[in-house]
C-alpha cells in the first residue's frame, strides 16, 4: 500500500497488544520513519518503526476529542 496513516504528534494510539503493564494506549511523541511512543499506563518510551506500528493500530484519538 502507497497511502499513510494520518497520524500527528500528540495522538493517542490503541495498539493490538498491551504493554506488559497492562495499557495498550500510546502517545506518539515523534514520527517519521520511525515513532517514539509513550506508554499512557507506566511512562515507558519505546522507538518503533513506521511499518511495525502502523500494522498494530486499532484505533487513533486525536487530543481533545471526546472519549
Amino acid at each position: 500500500m502507497n497511502w499513510k496513516m494520518d497520524i500527528q504528534v500528540g495522538d493517542i494510539l490503541k495498539l493490538k497488544k498491551k504493554h506488559p503493564c497492562g495499557s495498550a494506549e500510546w502517545e506518539v511523541l515523534r514520527i517519521g520513519m520511525d515513532f517514539r511512543l509513550k506508554c499512557m499506563g507506566c511512562g515507558h518510551q519505546i522507538m518503533i518503526a513506521r511499518t511495525a506500528a502502523e500494522k498494530n493500530i486499532r484505533e487513533i484519538k486525536k487530543p481533545g476529542e471526546n472519549p
